[in-house]
């Protein structure tokens, strides 16, 4: 049962924040289908909305970002009321050639009652690259199952990193869609279409242009009913130059599902090969 919780945990973290493609190499106002003209233009002001969001993001360095580490702790929620279950995390990630490693942390607290402190077991983990996903522990590996995958696949598809990936394609349509709020901020909102009609939402912060909610649709493989999906982002901190959100939150047709806080980021020029390796189990620790 443990196992699969922590599943359905990776696929709450798998989100947002940045689940990495290979970094976009210019400002969208560079790329092939930007155009230029007059900010009364919705096309013309969108690509400068999301220019200045890559400049408040961190330029070249948001851009050209190679590794970083993430921890931190998230929590999921259904029907509005929390799961009591928060699991620790600490992420890995490779923007190229893509992949992805998820340690999950298990504080154990039950010598607390003897007077000695608990410890933190980091006994299963699940690595994700371009096509496939798998979890870890110290028995080996399993690949996860198909509907898991999907779903992270789609939201890997639908993140900050691959809507900059869109802008250098033919065909893409960026719409300013106008004015509207997240959580009571005031934000200019901007429509992302590609040439297969998938579209990604942003809502950038009016004054600081930092993106504070992205959502897209999709249809449900199973009901065939449009679902909608929305990540919004707050408490931005700069971390080597790079404008962070430290909390995270993300919603499945207007439901609250999943929270995260991040305690700290790290980014790296190089980490190990063997960190995304999904064959080198995880060395169970003596009790």
């Amino acid at each position: 049962m443990r196992s699969v919780k922590f599943l359905s945990m990776a696929l709450v973290l798998a989100f947002a924040f940045q689940v990495a493609t290979p970094g976009a190499r210019a400002q969208a106002s560079a790329l092939p289908s930007a155009q230029s003209g007059s900010d009364l233009n919705s096309v013309d002001h969108g690509r400068k909305l999301l220019d200045q969001m890559i400049a408040a993001l961190g330029g070249p360095a948001w851009l050209n970002r190679k590794y970083w580490e993430i921890d931190g702790s998230t929590g999921t929620f259904y029907k509005g009321q929390p799961d009591p279950y928060v699991v620790g995390f600490q992420e890995f990630y490779r923007a190229a050639p893509f992949a992805e490693r998820i340690v999950y942390i298990e504080h154990i607290a039950t010598l607390a009652i003897l007077g000695m402190p608990g410890k933190d077991h980091h006994d299963e983990a699940v690595v994700w690259t371009s096509d496939a996903g798998y979890q870890i522990s110290y028995k080996g590996k399993e690949t996860v199952p198909q509907k898991d995958l999907d779903e992270y696949q789609r939201r890997r598809a639908h993140s900050l990193e691959a809507v900059m990936e869109w802008l250098k394609q033919p065909g893409v349509i960026v719409t300013y869609e106008g004015p509207s709020t997240v959580e009571r901020r005031l934000t200019e909102k901007v429509s992302i279409v590609n040439a297969s009609n998938d579209a990604v939402t942003i809502d950038l912060d009016a004054n600081t242009h930092l993106p504070l909610a992205r959502s897209y649709d999709f249809r449900d493989p199973v009901y065939h009913d449009i679902n909608h999906e929305v990540e919004e982002y707050e408490n931005y901190q700069s971390v080597q130059g790079i404008m962070t959100p430290y909390n995270i939150t993300r919603f499945h047709n207007g439901e609250m599902v999943g929270q995260r806080f991040v305690s700290k980021v790290k980014y790296e020029d190089t980490l190990p090969a063997s960190m995304f390796d999904p064959n080198l189990p995880i060395q169970k620790k003596p009790k």
